[in-house]
């Protein structure tokens, strides 16, 4: 694992989930829906980050894995004349410009501390309302998704 967790690894790991996620898209249905949503990309960041080994490993992480998946995502959509929105690539830029702050936050939520603790709810409270308010609401998938993150953030030990 700590092998997968270094700037150029992650990178390349965005870029092949940017075109399979494109991919999903235009070939399936619902893992195409559930890869859109904003749940997923947080449960996914989060994860990058608290098992970085440091809160500057996690911010150097996130941000080539999300450089990644955004240039191949928008580059398969090019390739393939999809549809995608001038909106869409702006909400995602802006959120991957902004992931490395939010991975120096995920990373210190596993430290012990009343900050912590609400870092952790905050990053639970933000993934179910993007659900909520951004994109048609609760679904069974989101269950699952904030089920995992909730796990990851609250029950899972990790180790630094």
């Amino acid at each position: 694992m700590r092998k997968l967790l270094n700037p150029l690894a992650m990178l390349l790991c965005g870029l092949v989930i940017g075109a399979a996620v494109r991919l999903l898209d235009i070939y399936t249905e619902n893992l195409g829906v559930i890869f859109s949503q904003m749940a997923v990309w947080i449960l996914l960041g989060t994860l990058i980050a608290i098992y970085s080994p440091t809160p500057g490993r996690a911010m150097a992480n996130i941000l080539p894995f999300c450089l990644g998946v955004l240039a191949t995502y928008y580059a398969v959509a090019v390739i393939t004349h999809g549809v995608y929105g001038k909106s869409y690539i702006i909400g995602w830029t802006v959120f991957a410009l902004l992931s490395p702050l939010m991975a120096y936050l995920a990373w210190r939520s596993k430290e012990k501390g009343t900050f912590s603790a609400l870092l952790r709810v905050g990053i639970v409270a933000v993934s179910v309302l993007s659900s909520l308010l951004l994109f048609e609401g609760f679904r069974v998938y989101d269950f699952i998704i904030d089920g995992l993150l909730v796990y990851f953030l609250f029950f899972k030990k990790v180790r630094r």
